[in-house]
């Protein structure tokens, strides 16, 4: 054979499909059910099972129904109880106004346009928008709102910046 054909043979070589040789991955579990997908071999301590891979090659479709890594057995370890747990509220949000409103109170007021005493300056923003003017005397801020729809509205803040209760 000339030496083209086998530079021909070897130049084509690495076009060849590798999908049929699957590969050997070890799984490793540990006694805490932490479960590890190495080449490698597995840490002392951890049990051994080996899984066969078989990488599809680029541009194939695979069907949904085929998996790359087999399913690992269900069973219940140490690590893994399905026991639920309530929630554990560790802080609450607590703003200047001394949280005279719950959320939903503020939200709902917010929506329908309302001032409630207990908001704060930027709930009221949130409501109203900007306001036309605002005067500063003393520690009280007051936000003007003029008439817009038949509606003009004046609120009070105190000097935390919460919207005055009604005296």
């Amino acid at each position: 054979m000339p030496v083209s054909r086998y530079l021909f043979l070897l130049a084509a070589l690495p076009c060849l499909p590798l999908g049929a040789a699957g590969q050997s991955v070890h799984r490793c579990e540990s006694t805490a059910g932490h479960v590890t997908f190495t080449t490698l071999s597995c840490r002392p301590g951890e049990t051994l099972s080996l899984q066969q891979v078989h990488p599809t090659s680029p541009g194939t479709i695979q069907p949904l129904t085929e998996t790359l890594l087999p399913e690992a057995e269900v069973r219940q370890t140490s690590g893994n109880k399905t026991s639920r747990k309530e929630p554990t509220v560790v802080g609450q949000l607590e703003d200047n106004c001394t949280n005279l409103l719950n959320p939903r109170q503020r939200r709902e007021a917010i929506i329908n346009r309302r001032i409630v005493s207990g908001m704060s300056q930027q709930d009221v923003e949130s409501a109203l928008g900007r306001p036309d003017s605002v005067k500063i005397r003393n520690s009280s801020t007051r936000y003007t709102y003029k008439a817009k729809k038949g509606r003009s509205a004046e609120i009070v803040f105190d000097e935390k910046g919460c919207v005055k209760g009604k005296s």
